[in-house]
């Protein structure tokens, strides 16, 4: 069905760095973008700042993912502001890692707190609030693959993602909306590259065929793809990740 108003993306996590990338791409396709932020005011500002110079337009929203009341009211500033949503990407996400023995249980429940619950939260309002033709994209992880020691908790928060949005997909029959999850490989972001000694972070790097890490816009070229033409991709864990995995 041809558009006739310009689409409206929410972008959890949106002054992180896939997350950043993914919005300044987002305006650049000459979307209007709700950037959704957890704790840095003024980096969400600097990211609507990139976002309108890339030709779009966009707002900054604080919110706690794992929070309902706080997602609604971003959902209700893109309707405030631009008219409605029509892309969710769900890019907000922590990693900490260790090996399991030693894993904390508190670190364990903060992890879960925002890659599984906030994930669903996310999900829910989206299943429930984009306009037909939308699409949700949540955030996965190369390492459900890799098994890397050290990952067991991540991955598992991320197994997760996987399941909710491959059953969310089919549980949106009839409603013309995509639900899928890109699956990221080792990208050079703060959270990848801190606390990683350089001989670890060049190891990985030359895993891929590619031989390099992958960055922020190879990220948020498949979640473009995703979020724009890509309407005969529905229900898939897309990994992007340089063919490391």
């Amino acid at each position: 069905m041809e558009q006739t108003h310009s689409r409206v993306a929410v972008v959890t996590g949106g002054s992180g760095g896939i997350g950043r990338a993914v919005a300044e791409r987002l305006g650049a396709d000459g979307m209007n973008v709700v950037v959704a932020y957890s704790g840095n005011t003024e980096r969400a500002a600097e990211v609507v700042k990139a976002v309108e110079a890339a030709g779009g337009r966009a707002v900054a929203g604080r919110a706690d993912v794992a929070e309902p009341d706080e997602v609604d009211a971003l959902f209700d500033t893109a309707e405030r502001e631009f008219g409605g949503v029509d892309v969710v990407v769900n890019t907000a996400g922590i990693m900490i890692l260790k090996p399991l023995v030693e894993f904390d249980l508190d670190d364990l429940d903060r992890m879960h707190r925002t890659n599984i619950r906030g994930t669903f939260v996310v999900s829910r309002a989206a299943a429930r609030r984009l306009r037909s033709g939308g699409a949700l994209i949540n955030f996965s992880t190369s390492v459900t693959r890799l098994a890397l020691p050290t990952y067991s908790a991540y991955a598992a928060s991320k197994g997760a993602v996987d399941a909710l949005t491959l059953v969310l997909a089919r549980e949106l029959r009839g409603r013309d909306i995509t639900v899928n999850a890109v699956a990221p490989g080792p990208t050079a972001t703060p959270l990848f590259l801190d606390g990683k000694p350089q001989e670890v972070v060049e190891r990985m790097a030359g895993q891929a065929p590619l031989e390099r890490l992958g960055t922020p816009d190879d990220i948020a070229t498949a979640v473009a793809f995703l979020a724009g033409p890509a309407r005969w991709v529905n229900g898939q864990v897309v990994y992007v990740n340089g063919g490391i995995a």
